[in-house]
């Protein structure tokens, strides 16, 4: 059994394409999709054990990982060394998936200085300094695509606003390097993923899973979002069909950014306005659920 991919085979055949957070959650599954289209993948991230997980799935499946890295990637130097050898051992990076991010729930009057630098480091420092350095030591010369895994933040963060301030960091970082590196034929994009089923849900505390569970009542197409779905964006988006497509947010969140109802439109829970959960998507073959939706 392979990935069920909608795009077509040997998309990125002889593309290397840079995955830093590949060894689970959203990374994992991307590097999969890609690696199933024929890239050579090349994952990075801090636990080498989930990095060379993802890498003998994926050689399993019959794609091609050239190799895993384990780095600290908000560290300038090292990220500047990786990159280095990436492009000395396997040549040009065609594309980058920033997918490595990290966060803790917590309030802002209860959030300590480390806590809020350590999350604004994960989610924002790491990937400026992961795509800063693809485009001067590769994309600058060869061209490329850039996508960066978001989270939406337009309506605040209650409850993680060091995680909102850096997404919206991440936001902004991604046009203002769309336009700077266009001319050099580099393309930046960002996903913003809604709530999505991912092993990544169970990591919240137990009293938020009741919440966890109910949001698909907020969601318009009614449930929670699958890894593969937030994949296929993103593979869109490193493809030849986005090619005219750059510095842009895309929000894959099942409609949740306009919520539900309004003052003028209220969802009957039992008629014909009732929530019917939309077809789901989930070409992943090894995907896993979260023990909480199960």
């Amino acid at each position: 059994m392979t990935y069920d991919s909608g795009f077509k085979p040997n998309l990125f055949t002889g593309q290397r394409i840079f995955v830093p957070g590949g060894g689970g959650g959203l990374g994992r599954c991307i590097a999969h999709e890609l690696a199933h289209l024929g890239a050579e993948i090349v994952l990075a991230g801090r636990s080498l054990e989930k990095l060379e997980r993802t890498r003998d799935e994926i050689m399993e499946d019959g794609g091609l990982v050239l190799a895993c890295h384990s780095v600290e990637l908000r560290d300038e130097v090292a990220v500047e060394q990786l990159v280095r050898r990436v492009v000395d051992d396997h040549g040009r990076i065609d594309g980058l998936v920033n997918a490595a991010g990290g966060q803790f729930p917590a309030e802002l009057e209860n959030l300590s200085l480390n806590g809020w630098n350590a999350v604004l480091h994960n989610n924002l420092t790491s990937y400026f300094l992961v795509a800063r350095e693809v485009y001067k030591q590769s994309m600058k010369t060869h061209g490329g695509s850039i996508v960066n895994l978001g989270a939406d933040w337009k309506s605040g963060m209650p409850g993680m606003g060091h995680n909102g301030a850096a997404r919206a960091g991440l936001s902004n970082f991604t046009q203002t390097a769309a336009t700077e590196w266009a001319g050099h034929g580099v393309r930046v994009n960002c996903v913003i993923p809604g709530f999505i089923a991912t092993t990544g849900l169970d990591r919240y505390p137990e009293s938020a899973w009741p919440a966890l569970k109910a949001v698909d009542e907020t969601i318009p197409l009614g449930r929670h979002g699958t890894a593969a779905e937030i994949s296929a964006m993103t593979v869109f988006l490193l493809s030849k069909m986005a090619s005219y497509i750059t510095g842009a947010d895309f929000r894959v969140d099942g409609g949740k950014h306009n919520g539900a109802e309004s003052f003028l439109f209220k969802r009957d829970t039992e008629g014909t306005n009732s929530a019917r959960p939309s077809k789901i998507y989930n070409g992943f073959h090894r995907d896993e659920p979260p023990q909480l939706l199960s």
